[in-house]
């Protein structure tokens, strides 16, 4: 008769096969943008992220915390009250390493699989080739292309929509380009206290850099990203951390 083996005993055979396969289903190159446009990130609406243990967390119009964001209405929207936090602007490790957040599209996936997952950025031109940058998915975004991280930036462009004139009483369409954003470190000082850091990063870490390629694989999310965002994926562990 043929004896059965405990599930149990056979996760620790299983687990890394998985991992192997989900993160060869998430690597690849791709491209990078950049905006900031203070809305609700689409992976803060519960139904967006099924996968994570809890939604992104949002802040009210001003920069606090919202307990019950998950079901309040986007500030993009006409009497919305919900948008992005300040503190999810990126900075930096170490020299060659950052953090922060991005809108992103993963060729054959979906939101439900993107929303709260981390991905290794290494960026392969511009004046940042060589550097590494660890975004978690918050959002996403119709005009995105295939593979594509649109980089949360404050300062860099509020694209279609635009809550920060609400927000932050920024001008009409958003500090400096409505696409692309400020052009010059000097520029970042018209952005309100709370956003001035992330914007400077563009300029400092980030050396300017307009729209750099990457090389991306999906990875474990450091502590760091999900204590500020509020979320991690279910499936998380199954990734590999950052070595």
């Amino acid at each position: 008769m043929r004896s059965s083996i405990p599930l149990a005993a056979l996760l620790p055979l299983v687990t890394p096969y998985l991992a192997s396969l989900a993160s060869a289903q998430a690597s690849g190159t791709g491209g990078t943008t950049r905006y900031w446009d203070c809305c609700k990130p689409s992976c803060a609406w519960p139904d967006n992220a099924p996968g994570a243990d809890s939604p992104v967390g949002t802040c009210d119009i001003n920069d606090n915390p919202l307990q019950d964001g998950g079901s309040t209405t986007s500030g993009c929207e006409e009497g919305g009250s919900s948008y992005m936090c300040s503190s999810h602007g990126p900075w930096a490790v170490s020299e060659d390493l950052a953090y922060g957040w991005a809108a992103v599209r993963i060729a054959g996936g979906d939101e439900a699989g993107w929303c709260c997952a981390c991905y290794e950025l290494t960026f392969t031109s511009g004046p940042v080739a060589g550097k590494k940058m660890v975004v978690q998915a918050t959002n996403t975004g119709a005009d995105l292309g295939d593979n594509h991280f649109d980089i949360a930036i404050p300062g860099g462009g509020v694209g279609i929509f635009n809550a920060c004139t609400d927000q932050w009483n920024a001008p009409p369409d958003g500090w400096g380009e409505r696409y692309g954003g400020v052009s010059s470190r000097q520029e970042c000082e018209q952005l309100p206290g709370a956003l001035q850091d992330g914007c400077f990063w563009r300029f400092d870490w980030f050396g300017g850099a307009d729209n750099p390629a990457v090389e991306f694989t999906q990875v474990s999310c450091p502590s760091e990203i999900t204590s500020r965002s509020g979320c991690r994926r279910q499936d998380d562990a199954m990734f590999r951390k950052r070595r």
